[in-house]
């Protein structure tokens, strides 16, 4: 007995020296994870565009090795949401990705993008969420030739998850900016939420279309608390704006109704939804409780709080950035980054997702 437990150590040094030596890695738990959506979660796609939605300049980056395009001081949610799926690298943004590279997956997400075509059009260009699909369809017809038939890519493409996270900018870049868009003229925000679902909902069936099977759906998070709504319409500069924050819910409770609906309609797909809202509000209401310090005021920015603007080029951001829940005048540092993609992963509450988790997702 003593000889075997000696030469099964023996086996097990071995096993883990070689597995250092050779730098083997394990399998990610999906083949390849695809993200549509806006600045919350683009990593680059916007930096060659005619856009003021851009952040291909310092200090964006700061803390991920310098700016790449992400609108955050380090990761996104996605990121983070990649490292625990077990992919070695984050996805590429679809502006770079090429070749093989695809096969892991595909970042389309553009900054200042909407459900609604003409969301985010006085920033510049942008890739709206009909041109993410459409640029997925071509991806797509590149997976089939590297895989050699479009039955194969079929049974690979049913094994990824579908990340989608979009409506932000169709709230702060078009129904709430009446100077240029007259949505809250034609609608109320029970009519905006529907007219949203129902462009949301096509756009869906267009990807399960071309092959998705697994979909992650984020909801709206509570833009209301945001430095550049608190600097908008907060009287005392700490109180969220519920004007917002009421129509994103609205949105919200529409989109969680899809997901019922979409897993009705499609008894060989799974939708689920990503309740980004509460997990927010819940940071916002207990701040000192994930290490937080500051939720009402940016890190880096201009203005009342820093939230007229976002980040100048070169200007220095605060050095404790860890301790603001908010990065720039909209978007979330990547300490906040990390733990709405941590509840998404791995739900801590019911109420973070529903019906599943990523992580459940991830072993259908």
């Amino acid at each position: 007995m003593e000889n075997y437990l000696k030469k099964w150590c023996l086996v097990s040094v071995l096993v883990l020296y070689l597995g250092l030596a050779f730098n083997v890695k394990a399998e990610p738990q999906i083949p390849c994870y695809f993200i549509f959506g806006d600045s919350l979660v683009d990593n680059g796609n916007n930096n060659g565009l005619s856009s003021l939605a851009r952040a291909d300049y310092y200090p964006y980056g700061i803390d991920l090795g310098g700016p790449t395009g992400r609108f955050s001081n380090g990761k996104t949610t996605v990121d983070e949401i990649a490292e625990l799926l077990g992919f070695d690298n984050y996805i590429p943004a679809y502006s770079d990705a090429s070749g093989e590279q695809i096969l892991q997956g595909v970042n389309y997400a553009s900054a200042a993008a909407g459900i609604r075509d003409e969301t985010g059009q006085q920033l510049g260009q942008r890739v709206t969420f009909s041109g993410q699909v459409q640029n997925y369809q071509n991806t797509v017809a590149q997976v089939v030739e590297l895989l050699g038939d479009e039955n194969t890519a079929a049974d690979y493409l049913k094994k990824c998850i579908y990340s989608v996270g979009l409506g932000s900018n169709d709230y702060l870049n078009n129904y709430f900016m009446p100077q240029y868009y007259s949505t809250s003229r034609q609608y109320t925000p029970e009519q905006y939420a529907d007219d949203l679902i129902n462009r949301y909902s096509d756009q869906l069936n267009a990807l399960y279309n071309y092959g998705a099977r697994k979909f992650a759906l984020v909801g709206v998070g509570a833009i209301g608390c945001s430095p550049n709504a608190l600097a908008q319409g907060s009287t005392d500069g700490t109180t969220c704006v519920e004007s917002f924050n009421s129509a994103n819910r609205i949105f919200n409770n529409r989109l969680k109704s899809m997901v019922q609906e979409l897993n009705n309609q499609h008894s060989d797909a799974k939708f689920t939804y990503i309740n980004a809202y509460g997990v927010f509000q819940d940071i916002i209401a207990n701040p000192s409780a994930y290490g937080f310090r500051v939720t009402n005021a940016a890190c880096c920015g201009v203005g009342r709080n820093g939230g007229q603007l976002t980040c100048l080029p070169g200007q220095g951001p605060c050095p404790n950035r860890n301790e603001y829940v908010f990065w720039d005048a909209f978007h979330p540092t990547d300490a906040a980054n990390t733990i709405i993609a941590k509840r998404s992963y791995n739900a801590q509450s019911s109420s973070d997702v529903y019906p599943i988790d990523i992580s459940a997702l991830a072993k259908l």
